[in-house]
């Protein structure tokens, strides 16, 4: 229950049964942009061993909204789930207060990365998004 966005769709996909619905916050429409971990590693370990210095990011630039992240798990999963758009306001934390929605769009600039690694991330998001679900189906249904 504390994985990031593409684990936690994943996740309420496999629970939900075939007919079901699940819930987002929001509309749907912020955009986000993932990197699969072996990746993100393979990415760290050739920044390791570069004489590079300094901020630079690493990540993909292949960007979704976040409806789009959760009908590809849901077509991962072959069930007809629907996705249920909900209004933050509607959530209260347990201080009174509404609970956020996050911002409408984030992605990663890797240009720097690229110039001075001579390498960028290639794995289109839905094979990681199915290694993703493979992998938290295992978790759930053992």
């Amino acid at each position: 229950g504390r994985e990031k966005a593409p684990a936690a769709i994943c996740r309420k996909v496999i629970q939900v049964e075939d007919g079901g619905s699940i819930e987002i916050w929001g509309d749907g429409c912020q955009t986000r942009s993932f990197l699969y971990i072996d990746e993100c590693i393979e990415g760290t370990i050739r920044l390791m061993r570069s004489d590079f210095e300094g901020p630079v990011n690493i990540g993909s630039e292949e960007m979704v909204t976040i409806n789009q992240l959760a009908q590809m798990a849901i077509d991962i999963s072959e069930k007809d789930i629907k996705i249920n758009n909900i209004d933050g306001q509607d959530f209260i934390d347990k201080y009174g207060f509404p609970c956020p929605l996050g911002v409408r769009g984030r992605n990663s600039d890797n240009r720097l990365y690229k110039e001075k690694m001579g390498w960028e991330v290639s794995m289109p998001l839905i094979d990681g998004m199915k290694k993703t679900y493979e992998w938290i189906n295992k978790q759930a249904n053992g």
